[in-house]
């Protein structure tokens, strides 16, 4: 196998995911020491990624978190790695939510009305398919004819949520149109890498991560 295949698919396992001492074995390398190196690869572009993406993060009210961008110190690494957990349309760093590995909300995980979720570009396909799935429930549940009035109100997606996601969506939209196209593909980019590495585990049923599209047409 010629070595630049090898070394491509040695990063691809890398970047997928591939445990060390799995890929060790596809290689063929003898020592550990040597797989190792594809995994500080993935590692320091997943930081990168994040350096990229965390200036362009929002709040559930749509405002940015941070105005400027800067570089992410090697404990404030740390800390985004162990202080947030994963959701369908973005992250939660709610502690106890956090502390149990996102089986834990408190709020019965009314993400996009609580302070503690925070969004940026690489979720917008999830922030797009999840007000497909509202206003689809909405007219589901309107044309329901077997549910008592009290459950539809309580089981039908409110006009406030609905408005938040729009909301959320606009602003990250917005927030994109007015980069370069060369800042734009390197948010593209950051948002490829993430979205390689990302794992969602809910206490709630998922909704099914779509294929990346930051096309940037505007919300109607």
């Amino acid at each position: 196998m010629p070595y630049s295949y090898r070394h491509s698919c040695a990063q691809r396992h890398a970047d997928a995911g591939t445990l060390p001492d799995v890929l060790r074995e596809l290689m063929g390398h003898r020592s550990l020491q040597t797989t190792q190196g594809y995994y500080r690869v993935t590692e320091k572009r997943t930081r990168a990624a994040v350096d990229k993406l965390v200036s362009h993060q929002f709040d559930r009210h749509g405002n940015k978190i941070w105005t400027q961008a800067r570089q992410l110190l090697e404990h404030e690494h740390a800390r985004l790695r162990i202080g947030q957990v994963s959701v369908p349309y973005g992250i939660c760093v709610e502690p106890s939510n956090v502390k149990a590995g996102g089986r834990g909300c408190p709020f019965r995980f009314r993400c996009v009305g609580c302070d503690h979720f925070r969004t940026d570009p690489s979720y917008l396909p999830e922030l797009r398919t999840y007000l497909d799935t509202l206003l689809r429930d909405r007219e589901r549940l309107a044309a329901a004819t077997d549910l008592d009035a009290w459950a539809r109100t309580e089981a039908t997606p409110s006009e406030e949520e609905v408005k938040r996601i729009r909301t959320l969506i606009r602003r990250v939209v917005t927030d994109l149109d007015g980069l370069t196209d060369d800042e734009r593909e390197q948010i593209t980019e950051a948002t490829r890498t993430l979205r390689k590495t990302r794992t969602v585990s809910l206490g709630m049923p998922g909704i099914r991560p779509p294929e990346p599209d930051l096309r940037l047409e505007r919300d109607t």
